[in-house]
């Protein structure tokens, strides 16, 4: 499985934004998929994930009520709703693939990474 992470920018304080990962190969449908961020100078941090079927979604206390992650199966694609950004939600957003389970989500059972792309919240 490939992952293409795109849809990062720079965006006002409050604004929105809607981050993309498309992902090749025809597994796509039997992982979890998440979202996780880095900050400058900080470790890589869970942000989101959802559930092979899309049934079940997961977020960090940081994110909750904010942002909404889901996935179209036909499009081989997960996305990741960003609303009522703050300038710490300042980060490289990655896009992730595991089999293992997507409640609790260490590093560690990522099986797949996509690039990062770059989201600027302004104060």
């Amino acid at each position: 499985v490939q992952l293409q992470a795109s849809g990062g920018g720079l965006v006002q304080a409050g604004g929105s934004l809607r981050l993309s990962c498309a992902a090749s190969g025809r597994a796509f449908g039997v992982y979890h998929m998440g979202w996780f961020r880095q900050a400058p100078g900080k470790e890589r941090d869970f942000v989101a994930a959802i559930s092979w079927s899309g049934g079940s979604t997961y977020y960090s206390d940081s994110v909750k009520g904010r942002f909404t992650t889901s996935r179209d199966h036909a499009e081989n694609t997960v996305y990741l709703q960003m609303n009522s950004l703050k300038p710490e939600d300042t980060a490289v957003y990655y896009c992730a693939a595991t089999k293992s389970n997507p409640r609790s989500w260490p590093l560690r059972n990522t099986d797949y990474w996509g690039q990062g792309t770059l989201v600027t919240v302004s104060s």
